[in-house]
């Protein structure tokens, strides 16, 4: 982290509104990474996220050194997300979605649904180091800084969850060869 981004961190903590919002704006894509791989849900995400930013706003206080500030937020967004999850009432499966679920697809959207279902089996620590790195491109120290974990640690993470993935789809990529 950078001087100017301290900054701006230690700003927000002490109450500026502006920078705050700079924050809001650089990390709300981040923040929405880690609820998405938590939910699965776009929906349920995107107010986790709001949800999280609030209570960052009035819990900022508690931070006390403005280099894990990322780290709190990150952290914050994940307890929200977990909550929502906890909260969700079971899938009744009814005719209708037993029915559109038999309905053929071309075979992207299996895939697809394929890396949702083993992304689904992951414990969320992994989901999420996957979906940051993946799907968000983010980079090794955006990843440690926001996840609290060592170089080391995430790169494990980050290999079993791929090592897991792999076992999972291994007779779906086998069947499209």
């Amino acid at each position: 982290m950078d001087a100017i981004e301290r900054e701006q961190y230690r700003a927000a903590i002490q109450g500026d509104r502006e920078a705050f919002e700079m924050i809001i704006r650089t990390n709300s894509r981040l923040l929405f990474a880690i609820a998405y791989g938590i939910l699965q849900n776009r929906e349920e995400a995107e107010d986790a996220v709001q949800d999280s930013l609030v209570k960052a706003w009035k819990m900022r206080w508690r931070v006390r050194d403005p280099e894990k500030f990322p780290a709190w937020i990150g952290m914050i967004a994940r307890h929200r997300a977990h909550d929502v999850f906890r909260r969700r009432r079971p899938v009744l499966f009814t005719d209708e979605v037993i029915e559109s679920a038999e309905i053929k697809t071309p075979d992207t959207a299996t895939m697809d649904q394929q890396l949702d279902s083993a992304l689904a089996t992951l414990p969320e620590l992994h989901r999420t180091a996957l979906t940051l790195r993946y799907f968000e491109e983010m980079d090794y120290r955006t990843m440690e800084n926001t996840l609290g974990l060592t170089n080391g640690a995430l790169r494990g993470i980050l290999g079993r969850a791929l090592a897991s993935l792999r076992k999972r789809l291994r007779p779906v990529l086998a069947s499209t060869d």
